[in-house]
């Protein structure tokens, strides 16, 4: 019974990702993350709260959202039938993740500069929540492959992780808790209200990052660039601010050999190589990245499942 519960699981897993590289994510006001997104953007406004509750707000609100978003997920989950189950679940699970938009929103910084650096700048801007008015090209570029190089953790590893321990709930709680910190973790009037959100995206991403830090520094070894790699990251992993995503570009930006730079924040990398030239090779580590994260989690799930049936005779 569990074994092939779990090999229904591996086939949601393997469907949610074909449906990801076929239909990518559907531009819907119906699609579950963006009626999160509107409910977010209702309660996430500071002038609803004094500033003495707001802290206390923001907890409550991220436990109710968390809760509304995954409660259908929950359900299908737990309560529907097995055929049910597999035609909804990888629809679900999709929804949890985005690998080709990821890809899409990064290539079409790379096609908006063909047009100029307005066009770049105007693009990246949809990406990234520096102001992009003073970026030149090389500043685009490095914004537009920041943004891939850290939801590589964010929109991908971690949600395909959360899968493979706790199911579609975990995936799920996850994916509400990113975009939560998404919309409301900044340090300006929303900060009070965003605490909580910017704590447990924090919290919920730490390890991840770690492991998608170590499956780059595994790639860049194959490459003959791991050393580059590690030592870039040690230097430059906690230049950027927040816990989690400073390895990963940093272990990216050695490996590949390029520099990530934020103007004022941070730079990350020694460069060496223009991210005109490199851009590829940054698609390719993350694709290869993803693959192992993929594998992974189907050897964890298969794992729990010895674990469930060596305990259950």
């Amino acid at each position: 019974m569990v074994s092939s519960q779990i090999a229904l699981f591996v086939v949601v897993l393997l469907a949610a990702l074909m449906v990801d590289r076929i239909f990518g994510d559907p531009h819907s006001t119906c699609h579950p993350v963006a009626l999160m997104g509107r409910f977010i953007g209702w309660w996430g406004r500071p002038d609803l709260f004094p500033p003495v509750v707001q802290r206390g707000a923001g907890v409550v609100f991220w436990v109710i959202t968390a809760a509304l978003f995954a409660l259908p997920f929950y359900l299908v989950e737990k309560a529907a039938p097995w055929f049910l189950y597999l035609l909804l679940a990888p629809f679900l699970l999709k929804s949890c993740f985005a690998w080709r938009s990821l890809e899409e929103h990064t290539l079409a910084v790379v096609a908006a500069l063909e047009d100029g650096v307005e066009g770049g700048r105007d693009r990246v801007s949809l990406l990234v929540s520096r102001n992009t008015a003073q970026l030149d090209r090389r500043h685009i570029l490095s914004a537009g492959y920041e943004s891939m190089t850290e939801n590589l953790t964010d929109s991908i590893v971690s949600p395909l992780l959360f899968y493979s321990v706790s199911g579609l709930t975990g995936a799920a709680v996850y994916r509400a808790a990113n975009t939560m910190d998404a919309m409301l973790g900044y340090r300006d009037e929303r900060e009070r209200l965003g605490w909580c959100a910017a704590r447990m995206d924090d919290l919920f991403n730490y390890i991840p990052a770690r492991i998608t830090a170590l499956l780059l520094l595994m790639y860049f070894a194959s490459c003959g660039r791991f050393s580059p790699a590690v030592q870039v990251m040690r230097r430059d992993g906690k230049k950027r601010p927040g816990f989690n995503g400073g390895i990963v570009m940093a272990a990216m930006a050695g490996g590949i050999g390029i520099q990530f730079e934020k103007p004022g924040v941070y730079t990350i990398g020694d460069g060496g190589r223009t991210l005109d030239e490199a851009g590829p090779e940054i698609i390719r580590a993350s694709r290869v990245v993803i693959l192992m994260t993929v594998f992974i989690a189907i050897c964890t799930l298969f794992l729990l499942g010895a674990l469930i049936n060596s305990t259950s005779i």
